[in-house]
């Protein structure tokens, strides 16, 4: 019974009888749940768009011809139910699993559905009952803002593809050597100073707290998470620009607009640096509705040992004072870790140290889960010291087998993250990010025994036409039958 939804359902049957037909006199009915009713109004906006009808919201109990959004408090997480019959669209849940729903549903229909134009056209759902829930609780992927800037716009722009495919966290990579992209009020000079430039040495940026607080608004009313990070203890010469005093050498460092990594730090033994590090922790605490915040501690090759450990293990209770849980990459797991802390996996070496503090992993692999990698030598973006990754190494892993000592139950889920070292803007990242995005979006979200190839390619052949209409650019992988 074939099918185009990507991520696959749980359980996907198509039924007999006649599909649903949207037409003039459709509604969507909501009910009382708040947050239910603003996924039937965000549902509308696209809808009257590209068929003309007026859609009405309603909060009554018509039963016929109309998508009807229900909240079911027996659901728990993001499961979802989806049944069309040729008198109505049902879909129940919790609020977040009727926004996955509502995914699902917008799949089901032509891709002509997500034109800001109104087109005239037949718009059916095929009659199916569809049971859905994902299998991990963590489905992200990493946008690096640092290297590169990006507007509040083209964030958003991202925001709506993971949204698209039921991917539920946003990694904001705020702070690098190249750009500090976010204001701190009670540390003004970190933005003003070190947000001047990016990689080859253009404008920079930073967001106003207004203008990260839109973009967590906006992620929220998706059901995404947005995990901020501020890189440290290295990667921080956009931050000792702004503060030479919290550099063990003292010297103001120069903008740095090139890629190298692992030779900028703050200095550990100083007071002043902790001080800054609590008022940058506290003012993105208040400022991220979210659990976590993440501290980076990746590629730190100018502090000792026992520096790191005392570094990580004290902005880890920073973090934790402020009401958050720290996340951090791998070599975090040299520090004793509490056991609410997630480590994220991406080059295997010290992944397994985070587990014996109880700690649970965040699976990006980079020869796997890297979208910022060229898909072939001859892909004009994107890098390779990790691997050339195409589309199908995107999609043929198991995130539970991946890792010797690494069990499903040692991990909360996948992200896939793009270093933006190459990526100017939003189209580049796009270019990057799909299809393997989608393909990263099954592996987090279907059962690995529902999980397939020779099906995922073909399914995401299909949804080309829906990115054409979203303006949304891609790669024309070889290995999809386009």
């Amino acid at each position: 019974m074939a099918h185009s939804i990507v991520p696959a359902p749980v359980s996907f049957t198509r039924n007999e009888g006649e599909p649903f037909t949207l037409d003039s006199t459709s509604s969507i009915v909501v009910g009382t749940d708040a947050e239910v009713a603003r996924t039937g109004e965000m549902l509308a906006v696209l809808l009257r768009a590209s068929t003309g009808y007026a859609i009405p919201v309603r909060a009554d109990s018509v039963t016929t011809g109309a998508i009807i959004l229900r909240a079911n408090p027996a659901a728990s997480g993001e499961e979802y139910q989806l049944r069309v019959t040729r008198d109505s669209v049902r879909i129940a849940g919790t609020p977040s699993g009727i926004f996955r729903g509502v995914q699902t549903l917008r799949q089901l229909l032509p891709p002509a559905i997500e034109s800001h134009m109104k087109l005239n056209g037949t718009w059916t759902v095929p009659a199916v009952t569809i049971e859905d829930r994902p299998r991990f609780a963590w489905r992200g992927s990493m946008l690096d803002v640092a290297r590169h800037f990006f507007t509040v716009d083209e964030v958003k722009q991202f925001i709506d593809l993971l949204a698209l495919y039921k991917l539920n966290v946003l990694h904001l990579h705020l702070a690098d050597d190249q750009g500090w992209r976010i204001e701190i009020k009670s540390r003004p000079r970190l933005a003003e100073m070190g947000g001047v430039t990016q990689v080859g040495g253009g404008p920079g940026g930073f967001y106003t707290q207004a203008e990260y607080a839109d973009i967590v608004r906006y992620a929220q009313e998706r059901f995404i998470s947005i995990v901020p990070e501020i890189d440290m203890p290295g990667h921080t010469n956009a931050a000792l620009i702004a503060h030479p005093e919290l550099s063990c050498s003292r010297i103001a460092p120069a903008p740095y607009t090139g890629t190298e990594v692992g030779w900028s730090a703050f200095c550990p033994n100083k007071e002043e640096t902790y001080a800054l590090i609590d008022d940058v922790i506290r003012e993105l605490a208040a400022l991220t509705p979210g659990r976590y915040i993440h501290v980076g501690g990746d590629e730190v090759e100018v502090l000792t040992h026992e520096e790191y450990i005392r570094f990580i293990e004290r902005v880890q209770d920073i973090v934790v004072r402020h009401g958050k849980e720290m996340v951090g990459w791998e070599e975090v797991g040299k520090a004793r870790l509490r056991p609410t802390t997630l480590a994220q996996q991406w080059k295997s070496d010290s992944a397994l140290l985070a587990l014996k503090s109880g700690a649970k992993l965040i699976m990006s692999p980079s020869p796997r889960a890297y979208l910022d990698m060229k898909y072939t030598d001859a892909t004009e973006l994107g890098l390779k010291w990790a691997a050339l990754i195409e589309v199908a190494d995107v999609y043929n892993w198991d995130p539970a087998t991946y890792q010797a000592g690494v069990t499903e139950r040692d991990i909360v889920g996948v992200e896939g993250p793009i270093w933006s070292e190459t990526l100017r803007n939003i189209t580049a990242v796009q270019y990057l990010a799909m299809p393997r995005l989608p393909a990263l979006a099954e592996v987090g979200w279907t059962p690995q025994s529902a999980r397939e190839w020779e099906s995922f390619r073909v399914r995401v052949a299909a949804h080309a036409p829906r990115w054409n209409y979203l303006g949304v650019n891609y790669h024309r992988s070889p290995q999809i039958p386009w």
